[in-house]
């Protein structure tokens, strides 16, 4: 949907993450729109919009975190009250996309909740999504609106830079990350190393054996999401029986339970380096590093709002 003229950019957060919408809003240099979002005492959202979006360019900022049913109620109900109230466009963005893994019939009789989400957003009126890091690719076809895919690499890999690790290699946690590990060893030009995995619940993963060599090297795990910390740190003490040095981890999501947050505390990583797509977990002894993405999805919504491309901010800077 392209609007006709370039209306007043409004922009509107629910309870999931309102600090980094705030962010956002400092980068855009634009308030932060006002908006009750509460409950009611048997627990049902109550939302009302405060500011006149009559014609406004909407925008709704609301990772689907934990509680990740309220916080997916919130936005479809706040989504439904600014297309009731006249928006002339509504953009949902959400630094976290909750229920992505939930992207397939992989047991008979399960659903396929990732493209039920979907379809809610749109339903509610949603007329364009703006997102991070999706776990997979393909969910942007699960939705029959634009969306805009943004990435987290351009703001960790700088800070990686800044960090002057020596003799690093980047390692993806299991077979399926090596297209998103192949592109930070890319950008940080090195090389890349596997870990094979096996799955043994759904809060347990053991890491069975390397492809590659790592022995006497620094080594960086990337993923783009973890919420028990089993495969990383899983991926960390295989790493460091193969002779590793000082392992990182670089997460875009860190949806961190409080098993994480052990395992975290008694693992083989130096460091998490995270982005804030939700609230930081940031407890004595787990050793997480949040970086802000309030510039990449500010940048973002700007380049929507006027009708430019996104694309660009897929591009990491060069190193002289």
């Amino acid at each position: 949907m392209t609007l006709s003229s370039n209306p007043e950019m409004k922009i509107f957060t629910g309870n999931a993450n309102p600090a980094l919408a705030r962010d956002i809003c400092s980068y855009l240099k634009v308030p932060l729109g006002d908006a009750t979002v509460t409950s009611f005492p048997d627990g049902e959202t109550f939302v009302k919009i405060n500011d006149n979006i009559r014609g406004r360019d909407v925008f709704i900022i609301q990772p689907t975190c934990p509680p990740t049913n309220q916080n997916l109620m919130e936005l479809l109900i706040m989504v439904d009250a600014a297309r009731r109230a006249s928006a002339a466009r509504i953009t949902a963005v959400l630094p976290f996309f909750g229920y992505a893994r939930q992207d397939r019939k992989d047991q008979p009789r399960v659903p396929i909740t990732a493209k039920l989400v979907a379809n809610l957003l749109v339903a509610a009126g949603v007329n364009r999504v703006l997102t991070m890091d999706l776990h997979a690719q393909q969910l942007q076809g699960f939705f029959d609106i634009p969306v805009d895919h943004l990435h987290a690499m351009p703001v960790m890999v700088e800070h990686i830079r800044s960090m002057g690790i020596e003799n690093l290699i980047v390692v993806s946690p299991d077979v399926g990350g090596v297209k998103m590990a192949s592109a930070y060893a890319s950008a940080l030009d090195t090389r890349i190393a596997i870990v094979v995995k096996q799955r043994k619940s759904a809060t347990e993963t053991e890491a069975s054996h390397i492809i590659g060599e790592v022995a006497g090297k620094n080594i960086l795990i990337v993923d783009d999401l973890t919420e028990t910390a089993g495969t990383i740190t899983s991926a960390a003490r295989i790493l460091r029986k193969h002779g590793a040095l000082d392992i990182y981890a670089g997460i875009s999501h860190t949806i961190l339970t409080d098993l994480a947050v052990e395992r975290l505390r008694d693992s083989d990583l130096k460091e998490l380096i995270s982005t804030n797509s939700v609230p930081a977990r940031l407890t004595t002894g787990s050793r997480v590093t949040s970086l802000s993405v309030a510039e990449l999805l500010g940048e973002g919504i700007r380049r929507i709002h006027d009708d430019e491309s996104v694309s660009s901010l897929f591009e990491v800077k060069q190193t002289k």
